[in-house]
Parts: structure tokens; sequence; C-alpha cells
């Protein structure tokens, strides 16, 4: 593990949730969901069309804070056509960012731009076979902005750091914007979110080599249980879009397709 960098990820949410007086949570959101979908790039392997099968289930959760907010998912990936542990992974991520206007208790908003923060996020994919951990850290300044007709638009901009044990080179940025909007449909809703991590530069480390890369991921999601009578926001059903270009780093070849290009079928439940 990187002793410099790593700290620096983490201790900003440690060191804030150990202040009681501090840590003051304001809201809290959690939900399960259900992805099903084909054809995925790199996870699929050689075994044919049902290995490209992919269906994931996935735990998130979004709070708001008297320091700021914070999010987290956690994934667990299984693949149709593979067995054992082959045939499964995990991969999550942690993010809380520290609001500057929230610590000092003064409105930083200008413009457009509502706040202004300090984004962490430490990203953990399941271990190489000699069990090097695949892991990394993330940095930098990011906003919150009023964007008329979304309910909450961010951009967080990244210094990423892979584990120095991997080998994988440091020194790569990212520009990560996310959204939600809310559009009524007859006695319902739609609900369109997700975000973009854009990988601007490529980086080498002697051998080992990560390239810049594009991932967007929206997702459009019907609001089945407000249809239904039931109470807004709890129960979803729609679609993801998975598009990522150099997936992992990974530079597209002829010989090795790393472009994925996936629609995922979305169920998604709620809860408080």
């Amino acid at each position: 593990m990187n002793v410099k960098f790593a700290p620096l990820s983490l201790a900003l949410a440690g060191s804030l949730l150990a202040a009681p007086a501090f840590a003051e949570m304001h809201w809290q959101n959690n939900s399960l969901t259900y992805l099903y979908g084909k054809n995925f790039s790199v996870d699929s392997g050689e075994d044919g069309r049902e290995a490209a099968i992919q269906q994931t289930i996935t735990f998130e959760h979004a709070s708001g804070w008297s320091w700021g907010d914070m999010f987290l998912f956690v994934d667990h990936k299984w693949f149709n056509g593979h067995s054992g542990k082959d045939g499964r992974t995990y991969y999550g991520e942690f993010s809380p960012r520290l609001s500057l206007g929230k610590v000092t208790g003064k409105d930083l908003s200008f413009g457009p731009i509502r706040d202004v923060l300090i984004s962490a996020t430490y990203e953990r994919g399941e271990s190489q076979a000699d069990g090097t951990p695949n892991q990394v850290y993330l940095l930098g300044p990011a906003v919150d902005l009023a964007v008329p007709g979304f309910d909450r638009f961010a951009v967080n901009t990244y210094y990423r750091k892979p584990d120095g044990a991997t080998g994988k080179p440091g020194g790569q940025w990212q520009i990560t914007p996310t959204w939600a909007m809310t559009i009524p449909v007859g006695k319902s809703d739609i609900l369109f979110d997700g975000y973009i991590d854009w990988v601007v530069n490529d980086k080498k480390n002697g051998g080992t080599e990560l390239k810049k890369n594009f991932h967007f991921n929206p997702q459009v999601k019907y609001d089945l249980g407000k249809a239904l009578n039931q109470k807004a926001g709890m129960l979803y059903v729609g679609i993801e879009y998975d598009y990522w270009t150099n997936k992992y780093g990974i530079e597209d070849s002829g010989a090795f397709n790393t472009d994925n290009n996936v629609v995922n079928f979305i169920v998604k439940a709620h809860y408080f």
C-alpha cells in the first residue's frame, strides 16, 4: 500500500466521523439493484456467448452530513458460462466529499456554483491471484452546480494513485460529472441519473501502461412504485447504458476488444 497517498483518501471521512458533534447525519438513502446484461468486453472471457452474460447485485448508500456527503457502492458480479471462483467477482467504491461551505460556515456559491468541496474516492476490486490487492486512491477538488431541470449536478476532479504493490502507474487525472433529473410522466416519473468517469491521459510505469479511457454510465428508470400508488422513489425498473472505451485502462485493439457497449436491464429498490 502507498503509505504517502492512501491516508488522504480515507482519513478524511474517518477523522470527521470520529467527532460526533461535527458528524451529524442529515439524510440517507440505501438501495439494492439487480442488473442483467450481455456482451461485455474484457470480463466476458473466451468461453463463448454465455460467458458474456453478466448479472450484478449492487448495494448503494448515499448520505448527507454536517461536514459534506458520502456515497458508497459494492457490486457482486457473476458471469454465465463460468463456474466457481472464476464466475464471480466484486468491486466497490467509497467516496466522501468535504464541503468547504459547511465546514467554514460561509456561503461559497457564485454563478452556477452552489458549493466547493474536496472529494476523495477509494476503489477496490478483487485481489490478484498472488494476493496483491487491486485498489486505487483518488483525491481532488469538486463543485456542486445549480443546473436548470436537474435535481442535482456535481463535477469531481481527481488525481488517481493505484496501490504501489500492483506496479500500475499513478498520475492519471479523472473528471467525474454526476447528475439526476426527475421527469414527470403520467401518474409517475422517470428518473434519469448517472455518471461519467473520464480519465484524460495515458500513464506508463516500465512495461505497465494505463490508457486514457471514457466511461459513460447513465440509467433511465421508471418509478413503478409510484405508478402502483405506493410511495414514490422506492421501486424502479429500467435500463442502464454502459459505454466504456479502453476498459480498465487497457488499450483496445483488433486482437483484444476493450471497448464496452452494453445495455443492462435494471430493477432497483430503495429503503431508508
